[in-house]
């Protein structure tokens, strides 16, 4: 496996190795030993799926502590444009966002530690996104920070027809608006 190191410090992109034949493919999506000699040392304890139309935005979402959550996040089948935001307080890069396009057909997966909001757009009808988390959910905990803050300066990409966003989502606080995240 392949492990990419993106701007802010933490935030991986994995590439797994990939044996394509006739058959199809076979890819070993998680091994603890190996991803912890990668440098991603969560314990995860909690695995999540969703199924989503093209055009839906889910995020920006992270967990206060003491249930603050890392993720690993792919996408099994069609396509999203992933972000994850530094939302830690103090930290050089704090605002700032890494985002990477996470695909059934590049099977790349994105490493969020915490401390960082995470939120994707869907690109393609019927993509299935799966994510392993380091604590389990705690609804008390649930925080969210808007999407397109101006802030942020999130470019997200024209997928050429209006976004999908759930009421809770919408009324997401702006950038400014937050308690920056620190662990407890």
């Amino acid at each position: 496996m392949n492990v990419l190191k993106t701007g802010i410090e933490g935030v991986l992109i994995v590439e797994p190795d990939v044996f394509r034949d006739a058959r199809g493919y076979f890819c070993e999506t998680y091994n603890r030993a190996r991803y912890r000699e990668a440098g991603i040392e969560a314990e995860f304890v909690q695995d999540n799926e969703s199924l989503s139309s093209k055009g839906v935005v889910r995020g920006l979402h992270w967990q206060a502590a003491p249930h603050t959550q890392a993720k690993l996040v792919r996408v099994v089948r069609g396509a999203v444009w992933d972000v994850a935001v530094d939302i830690r307080k103090g930290s050089p890069t704090f605002g700032q966002y890494v985002s990477v396009v996470l695909s059934g057909e590049n099977m790349r997966q994105f490493y969020i530690p915490r401390g960082f909001a995470h939120g994707f757009i869907v690109l393609e009808d019927n993509t299935l996104f799966s994510y392993k988390c380091d604590r389990l959910y705690n609804p008390a905990s649930e925080r969210g920070l808007c999407f397109n803050d101006p802030q942020l300066g999130i470019k997200w990409p024209d997928i050429g027809r209006e976004i999908t966003l759930s009421p809770k989502d919408s009324a997401h606080p702006p950038l400014d608006g937050i308690e920056p995240w620190e662990e407890k």
